[in-house]
């Protein structure tokens, strides 16, 4: 945020030291990990754009090739501030949208928490009622189809569930959750939560559609957003690395095939990374200005209710749709922004800290490390893959401009950025929203990276996990695994309580 002091302040019990901070400049402005000294008790996750904090702007600080480099952090600064700043009506907002700037919906850079989990109502049995929020933004996605895949014609792909004063939104979520519980083999409980959502409030109800929606031809899916944890990296990925991955992710010993999803963007097909289903090739910043914040630019210079009786609404409240809200060269101020976001390094542990294991204890550090050789054991690293890649030449913002410094790193994002079949079993539906996204079926997920995933918590003050939100912890999260994922979910379940703790733990020091 930009209240926050921009240069970075590390704890006083470690020191993250810089050395020849410009050395780069005499080196075609490429830092070396070398450069850096590893406080102890952490471990490097994405080379230099590596950073050492674990406060709520762990996901939000800016990595030493920006902070270090003039021009980088101005860019990175008004980028920053492009991205948090509330719109408005006077400044491009609108007529309809999800939220009003950015930050609304990914408070600092991480995932605000979903209304999805907010309660609105009380159905008259006393169900709970949940969904769209009344604070101009729901934190949430909501994509509609037809059973036939088709969009409805009125709406596009996402209800845009806030708008304007004056102005009608699209309609609004309301969501039902119902719970299942379950049982270990060890016979500890747990429980997992389903939501069914039910669209009220459509603006066809008031007449102005000779195409109004029949509940049943719907399908509804919704997102809650992503962690913007190494979109940078992401962007700069060797993609023939992540193809050679495609082709040998095949285990049949553990069910596992995954394979890329390719898309046509900018008129060329490409190799999906970005999105729930690796369904864009970008980090889709003029996408998410257009569809999220009806703010039009050079990529999508229309309103999203083009065509639509909230465009007069608008109008009537003092919009004018004579130009465009942003420009391209703003729009890359904020790719740059998210792109030059660090990447919390992984935190080892304590030395000194002492855990319960088994009767025994044991150093938070040794725990860890347990942990992670039960993560192994559970052969989760067959699809969150621990160690890849980037490019020589790092990554190129939307407008053209690149990022050497992103070139010639060692990551650890626990991806393989592969679609996998994630089962449609569990609960009667398991992960399988039937909704397509480039060549990703309904069932099918792009591997979520886990890096920072330990620290949502402290960024955002929320444990919602998976696309939708429904797991409310990250062993619920691993119960949802179904299909490709359903042997390594029952190695974990078969695990002894302290086991499935460890590798919990672990999954938290990412």
């Amino acid at each position: 945020m930009l209240q926050r002091n921009r240069k970075k302040t590390f704890s006083h019990t470690f020191t993250c030291i810089v050395l020849m901070a410009l050395w780069g400049c005499e080196n075609d402005g490429v830092l070396d990990v070398t450069d850096i000294e590893v406080p102890d008790g952490y471990t490097l996750s994405a080379g230099t754009s590596t950073v050492f904090k674990n406060s709520s702007f762990a996901y939000d600080t800016d990595a030493d090739w920006v902070a270090n480099i003039p021009a980088n952090e101005r860019r990175f600064t008004h980028g920053d501030r492009l991205y948090d700043n509330p719109m408005n009506s006077g400044n491009g907002l609108g007529p309809v949208y999800a939220g009003y700037s950015c930050g609304s919906c990914h408070r600092n850079a991480g995932r605000t928490k979903p209304a999805l989990w907010t309660q609105t109502g009380t159905d008259p049995d006393g169900t709970p009622v949940y969904g769209s929020g009344q604070y101009g933004f729901s934190s949430m996605l909501v994509y509609v189809t037809r059973k036939n895949g088709a969009f409805f014609q009125n709406y596009g792909r996402v209800i845009h569930d806030q708008s304007i004063m004056g102005v009608t939104a699209e309609g609004k979520l309301e969501c039902r959750w119902h719970y299942q519980q379950f049982q270990f083999p060890d016979g500890e409980q747990y429980e997992l939560a389903y939501p069914q959502y039910t669209v009220t409030d459509w603006y066809a109800n008031y007449g102005n559609t000779s195409d109004p929606i029949n509940p049943d031809e719907l399908f509804c899916t919704v997102r809650i957003p992503l962690r913007h944890v190494g979109m940078g990296q992401m962007m700069a990925l060797d993609r023939n690395e992540i193809e050679e991955l495609g082709r040998r992710s095949n285990y049949p010993e553990y069910g596992i095939s995954g394979r890329c999803n390719y898309i046509v963007e900018r008129g060329v097909k490409q190799l999906g990374l970005s999105g729930n289903k690796a369904q864009h090739a970008d980090l889709t910043v003029e996408l998410g200005f257009s569809s999220d914040m009806g703010v039009t630019n050079s990529r999508y210079p229309e309103e999203i209710c083009e065509g639509q009786r909230q465009m007069e609404e608008g109008s009537m409240m003092g919009l004018l749709y004579d130009k465009l809200d942003i420009s391209t060269e703003e729009m890359e101020d904020v790719d740059l922004y998210l792109h030059g976001l660090g990447v919390p390094a992984r935190r080892l542990g304590s030395s000194n800290v002492q855990v319960a294991y088994k009767g025994h204890q044991m150093s938070e550090r040794e725990y860890i490390a347990l942990g992670e050789q039960k993560f192994y054991e559970a052969k989760c690293h067959l699809c969150h893959v621990t160690t890849l890649h980037t490019r020589p030449r790092g990554a190129t913002l939307l407008n053209g401009t690149e990022l050497p410094w992103l070139g010639n790193q060692t990551i650890h994002p626990y991806s393989d950025f592969l679609l996998h079949d994630m089962g449609s079993e569990i609960m009667g539906v398991g992960m399988n929203d039937n909704y397509v996204s480039g060549l990703a079926r309904g069932n099918e997920w792009r591997t979520t990276p886990l890096w920072g995933i330990g620290l949502q918590e402290k960024v955002n003050a929320h444990t919602y996990f998976l696309h939708d939100g429904r797991a409310r912890n990250l062993t619920e999260a691993i119960m949802w695994h179904g299909g490709e994922g359903e042997a390594s979910k029952n190695l974990f379940a078969k695990m002894p309580k302290d086991d499935r703790n460890a590798l919990v733990k672990f999954l938290e020091s990412l």
